[in-house]
């Protein structure tokens, strides 16, 4: 029977609902290029749809955020699972860049999955269970980006690049039908109205800890949307690499992801969440400074560019979910809102870095300009986690003072 669901999600349901939001980003990378030639457009138009995307489900998630505060969690991910699965059909069929940017933005509406399955899992666990749970679910959630833009790859090369959209369609009915057996409401102290519900943002938003949480989390994304914004352009411009092999050496940065966060589930409940930041944002930082050293010493290959690039997976894997449990930990109660607002940096920031690094490299392809973003914005992040600490640090103070 197609019943609605009245339990909480199995953790699987969670797992789908943020991979394929993170599908629906870098499947189709692999065939900017072609999809560049096909609708007679530069590459940095086409490029949009990926700046464009992160910036737009930016701002969803500040609405879908105290929405779900205020109404739950369920409805507002059925509704965004429906309208992803519609204007994924709209991008396949679309003839013209318009129409395809216009069902692009359309699709940005899955994001309700992503931002809301961390909030589900705040509902349901204290602050330190939550991170490891988060760390399983960004482990198994990895496998999206890992094999999207390899399956984007392949779909190009044996069908056309609208397969791939097709296919997001498909994907996206499927999780509606899933959502709507599985994803029982969590929410249990919705607010009353929502004046009630402004009346305690001043607590959130003045929280320091919390913005150096979200800042964290929206430069460590950050790196990773630096790259691939231009990775793929530099991967065909200076190594003549065909888009099913810049797809499967994409797949490295979600690799290091994988072994990341499997780090981090195992982990995060017995350390304290800034120790696994640290952890984490100290090993980005070292890795991508590594190759960015190596390719100016004039060690310059597809090897040592996508090889670097796995410590950005590495680091995110061992912070991410400590930071996203300390952000949606500062307020539990506004859970929804923390994770909608931490989101909305997150991607929001993330578009402007992808699109700046898309806009450079469509000038001039330059693997160290790329790099040089990314240490830049990797060093960033850490700052942001060192602010954290020196806040904990300030509050034990006062603390033992009082």
């Amino acid at each position: 029977m197609f019943l609605a669901a009245t339990t909480p999600p199995r953790m699987a349901t969670l797992v789908c609902l943020t991979g394929l939001s993170l599908l629906s980003l870098n499947i189709y990378l692999p065939s900017l290029a072609h999809m560049a030639e096909a609708l007679e457009v530069d590459y940095a138009v086409v490029n949009a749809s990926i700046s464009g995307y992160l910036i737009l489900t930016g701002v969803l998630q500040l609405i879908i955020g105290p929405l779900s505060d205020r109404y739950g969690r369920r409805p507002l991910i059925l509704i965004g699972s429906a309208v992803f699965a519609v204007a994924s059909v709209g991008c396949a069929l679309s003839t013209d860049i318009v129409w395809f940017l216009a069902f692009r933005a359309l699709q940005g509406a899955v994001i309700s999955g992503s931002a809301l399955s961390r909030a589900v899992v705040r509902d349901l666990y204290p602050a330190q269970e939550a991170a490891s749970r988060l760390g399983y679910l960004s482990m198994a959630m990895a496998l999206a980006p890992l094999l999207g833009p390899a399956l984007g790859g392949a779909l190009d090369a044996w069908i056309s690049w609208r397969a791939s959209f097709w296919c997001l369609a498909i994907i996206g009915g499927l999780l509606f039908a899933i959502c709507w057996t599985d994803l029982g409401e969590t929410n249990k102290t919705p607010s009353a109205t929502f004046a009630d519900q402004f009346r305690d943002y001043p607590e959130l938003f003045g929280s320091r800890r919390f913005w150096g949480y979200a800042f964290c989390m929206m430069f460590s994304t950050g790196v990773f949307f630096i790259f691939i914004g231009g990775a793929p352009l530099v991967a065909a411009t200076h190594f003549n690499l065909t888009p099913g092999e810049i797809g499967i050496y994409l797949g490295a940065t979600p690799l290091g992801f994988l072994a990341g966060s499997a780090v981090s589930g195992r982990y995060a409940s017995r350390l304290p969440l800034i120790t696994m930041i640290l952890i984490g944002r100290s090993t980005t930082v070292v890795g991508v400074s590594a190759g960015l050293l190596l390719m100016t010493s004039g060690i310059v290959s597809a090897e040592v560019m996508f090889g670097s690039a796995v410590f950005v997976g590495i680091g995110n894997g061992l912070s991410m979910p400590s930071t996203t449990a300390g952000a949606l930990s500062v307020r539990p109660r506004l859970a929804g809102s923390a994770s909608g607002l931490a989101g909305a940096m997150l991607v929001g920031g993330g578009g402007v870095l992808n699109w700046l690094s898309g806009a450079i490299q469509s000038e001039i392809p330059s693997v160290l300009a790329l790099f040089g973003l990314m240490v830049t914005a990797s060093v960033l992040a850490l700052a942001a986690a060192l602010y954290v600490q020196y806040v904990n640090r300030l509050e034990a103070q006062a603390t033992v003072a009082d």
